[in-house]
């Protein structure tokens, strides 16, 4: 059975980074948990869910700290996905998630919503895998769909005597309301005797427009991670990821120049996590630091991101799945 718990890239899935933007876009990388993985065993079948927060109170100006715009940034997160190995070799993921809440706190125009976000169709096909004595090669790619469920119109009450409402920020939509193409490439390298694996991905969402002639920047991140089993049940993982965002296309808005000029960013995290997997069921949590960010404009920036899992994985004939990952 794979340690598939050091995943969650599928930080995939779902818009819940903190954002392109204190008043522009909504956040490139749609994932839940941060890490990698490659494809499932034939007819082997997971279920995996976490929770997930995120708050910052931090504003930048490029690489420096500046003056808030408002308090803070901050949601609670749930994410679903499901799996199925449809051969050895291509696996088709299946995942959702629902924010209980995503709020901006302070400001001129403090707001929060709640509700679904996106519907994410993510087939990954195993392209490489040599099994040897001591080691493993494997190699996979990815290419998938994000489909848009959640509102990107949401708004807000501004002059209650007129009954003038404004839409809300996109930092605070539950989508970005485009439907965008997700690529993925996933390298590994396991070192069986010392218990030891190194795997490192990259990803790349192609962003769409919304109904609003709105597009969100383009987000690439390139991962590189370092994997230890340190006894039969406890594994501790560290990624190093750096990611990239590009300007948004803001469209026909009253502030398009102020949306464009403050978003897009550079950023470096470092992600420690630990999984506990006993049999088929496995636990994770994982804490992403910022080590580095370069923001255009004037933006919020990253600061906690806190992710607690769990998944459980089994084979349709309920045979005992052997461990891979």
């Amino acid at each position: 059975m794979r340690y598939i718990l050091i995943v969650f890239i599928f930080l995939f899935f779902n818009n819940n980074t903190n954002g392109q933007g204190c008043c522009s876009g909504s956040s490139g990388n749609p994932m839940a948990g941060g890490l990698s993985t490659g494809v499932l065993q034939e007819k082997q079948i997971e279920i995996s869910t976490n929770y997930q927060y995120t708050f910052s109170e931090k504003f930048f100006a490029g690489k420096n700290d500046t003056t808030n715009l408002f308090d803070n940034l901050n949601s609670n997160y749930l994410f679903l996905r499901t799996e199925y190995g449809l051969t050895k070799k291509l696996t088709l993921s299946l995942s959702a998630g629902y924010y209980l809440n995503k709020s901006q706190i302070g400001g001129i125009k403090p707001n929060s919503s709640s509700g679904f976000g996106d519907l994410i169709v993510f087939p990954r096909f195993n392209i490489y895998n040599k099994d040897m004595p001591f080691s493993r090669v494997e190699a996979t790619i990815g290419v998938g769909l994000k489909i848009p469920v959640g509102t990107h119109r949401d708004s807000s009450l501004i002059i209650p005597a007129i009954d003038y409402w404004e839409i809300n920020p996109p930092i605070t939509q539950l989508s970005s309301g485009s439907y965008d193409l997700l690529l993925y490439s996933f390298f590994l390298k396991d070192f069986k005797l010392n218990k030891l694996k190194f795997f490192s991905s990259i990803f790349h969402i192609k962003k769409g427009y919304n109904s609003l002639e709105q597009k969100m920047g383009n987000y690439t991140s390139i991962a590189l991670n370092a994997s230890r089993m340190i006894n039969k049940n406890i594994n501790i993982t560290t990624q190093i990821k750096g990611e990239n965002i590009t300007k948004m296309i803001a469209g026909n808005v009253w502030n398009k120049d102020e949306l464009e000029f403050s978003s897009g960013s550079k950023k470096l995290f470092f992600t420690p996590l630990i999984s506990y997997r006993y049999e088929n069921l496995g636990v994770f949590i994982s804490y992403e630091l910022p080590i580095y960010q370069n923001i255009n404009g004037v933006q919020i920036g990253s600061q906690n991101k806190i992710t607690i899992g769990i998944n459980y994985s089994f084979k349709e004939n309920k045979e005992k799945t052997s461990e891979i990952y």
